[in-house]
Order: structure tokens, then C-alpha cells, then sequence
């Protein structure tokens, strides 16, 4: 994933003979948190080139991170510093701001962070506060939570989204208001009659067909060909499908997408569970490549879920229906036809670790057109759930930390035979009880990835002004 771009501004006492005494504890202190940044890997620092003690340097060097391309700000505070030179700042540096105050009693660095933080609440500008040593690892965690979380956001902004068709099946949770997506998360929907698949799959080359054909031949563990729902004509339709939809996404600078599938292409021409499972891949018969967020249902607010998920972590994410809790095991069954990507059979971005766990199952009577089914059942490992939602037109945001449990063989095929062999399974222990869950949680969709990602979720939520939930 690119690194994220953050801008440093170091904060300094407005009287010029304090600000040149104490300008090289400043310095000290704002390269120990680059330092720090930057090790991670994740993040490209960009400093200010002055420590801020005028009003004018505020202005130029707030300019200059936004034309930079940074994501985020970080106020940076190791001494006493005049609170009208944040308050500045922010009219012109990219948020959002996390005010930042190291650890150095000798200066007062906590009380100019409190009082520039008191005036930023004034003027109304969001921001977030942290205290402590940058080489603490909880203390950086916590740094990156919101770095992670301010450029995800960022990020988002300006993206396109793809949606193929309209509602599914009645379900008003798939369906969002194209003003609202604008004005609170700055993406734009691209209306696409599900149509243009079935005719871009017409056209899509051979070449890469039969190749793809023969790689998925080689590397799925099973391919269950029954004569009828699932054939080597079907499965290459779905190929074709996959390709179409890849193609179409460049052509129109789609970010992600979404695919309505029922009834009319489920029906009457072949289902898209191969195409939305890899282009959520992190990898396809051509080799390696980003993720593509593709939402099965053309669940739009799922769509989005993922997308902001992708963004925090770099990674490939679930999409599933909450389909059955297991009260003999304590565990939800996350089950649905599309959008599992293979990735989740073996927790790898090696194709070959995945591959051989999934098998390819004819679709059953939901789905007359037929096609295969992906089926897997996810990798064990700690995971964060989330969700998006509307309550009289307001979002919210749900957020469970859980894990995916690993059954013995033989106890997860009784399982997912009892339930829909055929579809891929992920087995949810959440943190929270079923009653207290399902009592609250609005949609029939949930959608996830490996890691504890809850404080990024959090600050996501804050960001964006809406009332959250972390069912823990």
C-alpha cells in the first residue's frame, strides 16, 4: 500500500529571544517523531522546514503540507507554545489534526498543547490529543490508530463507486442516498445497467480466458463439475465476467464497486461469485495486484465498509451475511454466496497457501443460471467486524473485535453441511453475547479483516462526525 504522507508542525513560544533558546529542543523532539514515523514503514513524514513562532510561518508552512499531498497533521508540541499559531495553522495544513505532546517536564510542552487544543475547540476544528514518548510502542500505536484512520478518509475522497443495477431483492440497508455519500464521505456513484457485463463479457479475449481457465484448473483444490449447474462453459462465463468487470472499473475510474447479481444475471445469465471473490483477491491468474472492492448485492453502505476497511489496513476484506450462531459453539456463521475472497482460506497473499483450501461448488436452486460457488472456510485468527448504518437517515457505525475459530475437519464439514455446503463459511466468536448484538446491529450483512483494527474504527467514526458502537 502507499505509504501515508503526514505533515510535522512543531510549535513554538511567539517571543523570538525564548523561541531561539529553546528552537533546538523543538528540533530534538520533532526529528524523534519522524524518526519514529518513519521506521514504521507505513508512514512518509513531511516536517516543517521552520519551528512555527510567528503567525506568517504558521500560514507558509501549513500552505506547504497541503501542497505536499499530505493526509494528516500532527501538531507537535515539546515547550510552551502560543496557542494562535494552531489555531492558524488549521485554517491551512490538511486535517485531521492529532495535537501530539511529548514527554519533557522541563518544559511545558502539555500546556501548550492544552491551550492550543482549547482554541481549536473554540473555532470548531476537530482535532485529536495524545501524550507520551513516540518510542513508547503503545504510544506510537496510538499515533498510527489515527494516522491510519485520517488518511483512510482522505483517501476516499474523490473515489468513484461502480454500482451495477439497483436494489437486490427489497433489501432498503443495500441502497444510499448519492448526496449524502458526497457531502459526508466525498464519493461519487456511477449508476451502470448490469447489462454492460453480459455484453463486455462477449468481448473479453480468449487469450486470457483459457489462460485463467487453466491456472484455476491447476490451483483449486476441487472444481465440482455436475453436467449441469457447474460446467467448464459456466465457470469460463464467470471468468469473462471477472475480466468485464475489471476492464469496465479502469476504463470508468471506478474505486470499488458493487454487483446487484439478483435476480436478473443469478437467473439468466451466471452468477458473479468468481469475479467478486477475485477481484477482492489481492491477486488473480495474472499475479499479484490491489484488492478491488466489489460488494456482492450491490449492498452500497457494505461497499463503503469495505472500502474504509482496505484503507485502514492495506488488506483484502470480507463480505458476508450473518447466517446462523452456533449456540453449541458460541460462534456466528458468516455465509453468503459472493465476495469471500480466497484470501481468506489461508490468511496469505500467496495464492498457492490459499488455492488448494478452496473448492468450487455448483450453485444450488437460489441461483438457476448456475456457475460455482467459491467455497472455503476462513483461516483462523483474530479479526475486526464493522458495519455502517442508517437510523433515520444518520449514519453510525458498528464495530466488533472478534476472531475466526478453526474447527477440526471433520466438525466444520458437519457444520457447513447443516447449513450451505456449497458457500464459503468464516466461524465469528465475537466479543460480545447474540442477544445484546442482535438486538442492535442493523443489517443482515457484516464485513471484516484479520487484526484488531477497533481504535482506527473509532477514530473513523469521530472524524466523520457520527455516533458509533463497540459491541465488546
Amino acid at each position: 500500500m502507499m505509504q501515508r504522507r503526514v505533515g510535522i508542525l512543531t510549535f513554538s513560544d511567539g517571543r523570538e529571544a525564548v523561541h531561539r533558546e529553546v528552537e533546538p529542543v523543538n528540533r530534538e523532539f520533532q526529528t524523534r517523531l519522524a524518526e519514529a514515523l518513519r521506521a514504521t514503514g507505513e508512514v512518509e513524514p513531511v516536517v516543517g522546514r521552520e519551528i512555527i513562532w510567528t503567525a506568517e510561518l504558521a500560514r507558509n508552512e501549513a500552505r506547504r503540507l497541503a501542497h505536499e499531498g499530505c493526509e494528516v497533521t500532527i501538531f507537535n508540541f515539546a515547550v510552551w507554545s502560543f496557542p494562535h499559531l494552531a489555531a492558524v495553522a488549521s485554517r491551512f495544513a490538511p486535517g485531521p489534526f492529532l495535537l501530539f505532546s511529548n514527554i519533557n517536564p522541563q518544559y511545558p510542552g502539555m500546556v501548550g498543547m492544552l491551550a492550543s487544543a482549547g482554541a481549536l475547540d473554540q473555532i470548531g476544528v476537530f482535532h485529536g490529543r495524545l501524550s507520551g514518548d513516540i518510542r513508547d510502542p503503545k504510544v506510537l500505536r496510538k499515533v498510527l490508530a489515527f494516522i491510519r484512520a485520517g488518511s483512510a478518509l482522505a483517501r476516499l475522497k474523490g473515489e468513484r463507486f461502480g454500482l451495477f443495477g439497483g436494489r437486490p431483492m427489497g433489501m432498503y440497508t443495500a441502497v444510499a442516498n448519492p448526496d449524502q455519500w458526497m457531502s459526508l464521505f466525498g464519493v461519487d456513484i456511477e449508476h451502470i445497467d448490469q447489462w454492460e457485463i453480459v455484453r463486455r463479457a462477449q468481448e473479453v479475449p480468449e487469450e486470457e480466458v483459457e489462460h485463467a481457465f487453466q491456472w484455476l484448473s491447476k490451483k483449486v483444490g476441487e472444481i465440482r463439475y455436475d453436467g449441469k449447474q457447474l460446467t467448464p462453459e459456466k465457470l469460463k462465463l464467470q471468468i469473462r465476467s471477472y475480466i468485464a468487470l475489471r476492464e469496465m472499473s479502469k476504463e470508468m475510474g471506478l474505486d470499488f464497486l458493487g454487483v446487484k447479481s439478483q435476480p436478473e444475471l443469478t437467473d439468466h445469465f451466471v452468477t458473479m461469485d468468481v469475479a467478486e471473490a477475485f477481484l477482492n483477491d489481492p491477486y488473480d491468474w495474472n499475479g499479484p495486484k490491489e484488492p478491488l472492492v466489489a460488494a456482492t448485492e450491490a449492498d452500497m453502505d457494505g461497499a463503503l465498509t469495505m472500502e474504509i476497511l482496505k484503507h485502514i489496513t492495506g488488506e483484502p476484506v470480507l463480505f458476508a451475511d450473518l447466517r446462523h450462531y452456533d449456540e453449541e459453539l458460541g460462534v456466528f456463521d458468516l455465509c453468503n454466496s459472493g465476495t469471500h475472497p480466497t484470501y481468506f482460506a489461508g490468511h496469505s497473499y500467496d495464492p498457492d497457501v490459499n488455492l488448494p483450501r478452496v473448492e468450487f461448488y455448483p450453485q444450488g436452486f437460489y441461483f438457476p443460471a448456475g456457475g460455482a460457488a467459491v467455497r472455503h472456510i476462513a483461516a483462523p485468527g483474530k479479526v475486526t467486524l464493522a458495519r455502517l448504518a442508517r437510523r433515520n437517515g444518520k449514519y453510525w457505525l458498528a464495530i466488533l473485535p472478534g476472531e475466526f475459530v478453526e474447527l477440526p475437519h471433520e466438525e466444520a464439514e458437519r457444520k457447513a453441511e447443516a447449513i450451505q455446503v456449497n458457500w464459503p463459511h468464516a466461524f465469528a466468536r465475537l466479543a460480545v453475547g447474540p442477544e445484546e448484538f442482535l438486538a442492535e446491529y442493523d443489517s443482515n450483512h457484516i464485513h471484516g479483516v484479520y487484526g484488531d483494527w477497533v481504535e482506527e474504527l473509532v477514530w473513523v467514526a469521530r472524524m466523520l462526525g457520527i455516533t458509533y458502537r463497540v459491541f465488546a
